[in-house]
């Protein structure tokens, strides 16, 4: 296939002139992450594997997750669930949604609160909790593990189901390169024993056998690392039309419209996930440049951060946060923060479609438009000015309103939007250097 590819490559760059190598390149290589979806895959695979069966050492076994939800509760005696939803986790994490009442599964802020749930509920039941994590969440669990979880302390044991982004030799986002790599010693240092979760039941079941074992003797955390497509597809139902109701505009389509009033020297910083990958095919798209944006691959929850800490130090200049509801969330004291230090130029954006849409669109809390609202939760930590939009009359409305307002910030609009994103949307093609070298030059601009 590679070979294929360059041969066409190579053809195309050499006949057209009116398009751009890279854009052509692009759209092949789109072109042909589309051949086979992932189902498609495990069928292709499950194919091969009843034609060598008579050599196991070719077969290529999945998980299935409710066969491996089974084997949790009935060798480890675990009936709670709870953490922050991750990609290579989507389908166990989205069978344990579907088939798991709230009253034994929550999914948490942040990996740390997760952790600590876990901690309460052995204490009150005498049984572990499952917790399930990105290894980019592994920063989030340090303190709680230590000083909570950990034997010497409150020996509090509980499963740790930790996927392994970033493995070396396989290719992930910039963010995951170091993360992956660093993930075994960060365990060590932690003194959480671990192994790789098998690929196939029966050694599932050993490894949970030996994680039993542990968290019955030495009363602490014990990890499984789960490498990529190590589970069989499993989804979630498409939300119902009337829980969607009201809502006009997909994220992409909301930022389109917000976009249009974008000015040339605004700052813009990208949260992590989906948000920043349209926002970069946007800029494609219109010709834009990319150094006016700096896109937070890394670091899901600190984007608002970041953008305070540009907003300080750049008064004169407009600088606009492109949130998601799971990133703020996620670190949603710093809301706090931003009121506190009131930068008159900040405005905050937050793309509400109540759920976390990058790693299977688990729910999030703040999908209760009834219940849950963060413009009351910035007016009650001290943000000037709120809003709300849910349809493209209110978005053009509420952007007039926050371009007007000048000297009087933080501003908090929150739109809420529909779930999914588009299945070709692509990945920034310029490097996270290049990309923080023009937007400090950009940020230098009078």
């Amino acid at each position: 296939m590679k070979r294929v590819l360059g041969t066409l490559f190579q053809q195309i760059e050499g006949r057209f002139s009116n398009a751009s190598a890279s854009q052509l390149r692009r759209a092949i290589q789109t072109t042909a992450g589309r051949f086979q979806s992932v189902e498609e895959q495990v069928q292709q695979q499950q194919k091969r594997n009843s034609e060598v069966q008579d050599m196991p050492e070719l077969v290529r076994d999945f998980l299935d997750p409710g066969e491996f939800f089974r084997q949790v509760k009935t060798i480890c005696g675990i009936d709670f669930f709870c953490g922050v939803p991750d990609s290579l986790l989507k389908d166990f994490c989205a069978y344990v949604t579907k088939n798991v009442p709230t009253t034994n599964h929550q999914i948490t802020v942040n990996e740390g609160s997760a952790v600590s749930l876990a901690c309460g509920s052995y204490m009150a039941t005498g049984q572990p909790s499952l917790v399930y994590l990105q290894n980019s969440g592994l920063g989030n669990i340090v303190n709680p593990i230590l000083s909570l979880a950990t034997p010497g302390v409150y020996s509090l044991p509980m499963l740790l189901l930790i996927g392994w982004r970033g493995e070396p030799g396989k290719r992930d986002e910039p963010q995951h390169r170091i993360q992956g790599p660093a993930t075994p010693g960060i365990l060590a240092a932690l003194n959480i024993p671990f192994q790789i979760l098998p690929d196939y039941h029966e050694g599932a079941a050993q490894s949970l056998e030996t994680a039993k074992r542990y968290m019955e003797t030495a009363k602490g955390p014990y990890a499984l690392l789960v490498k990529r497509q190590t589970f069989l597809p499993y989804s979630l139902p498409k939300k119902a039309a009337a829980d969607e109701a009201g809502l006009s505009f997909t994220r992409e389509e909301a930022l389109k419209c917000i976009s249009e009033q974008f000015h040339h020297r605004d700052i813009i910083v990208g949260t992590t996930g989906m948000l920043s990958r349209e926002l970069f095919e946007l800029r494609v798209q219109r010709g834009d440049g990319h150094e006016r944006d700096f896109l937070t691959v890394g670091g899901m929850g600190h984007a608002s951060s970041i953008a305070l800490g540009i907003a300080i130090q750049k008064p004169n200049r407009t600088v606009i946060c492109l949130d998601g509801d799971g990133a703020v969330l996620m670190h949603m004291g710093v809301l706090a923060n931003i009121a506190a230090v009131s930068p008159s130029n900040f405005k905050h954006i937050i793309f509400n479609n109540g759920t976390h849409d990058s790693v299977g669109g688990q729910p999030t809390v703040a999908a209760n438009h009834n219940q849950f609202s963060f413009v009351k939760i910035a007016q009650g930590c001290g943000y000037k000015h709120v809003m709300v939009a849910t349809n493209e009359n209110e978005i053009k409305e509420a952007m007039s309103k926050l371009r007007a307002i000048k000297d009087d910030g933080p501003v908090l609009l929150e739109l809420r939007v529909k779930t999914g994103h588009r299945k070709n949307l692509g990945r920034p093609t310029r490097s996270t250097s290049d990309n923080r070298k023009e937007f400090m030059h950009f940020l230098q601009l009078n």
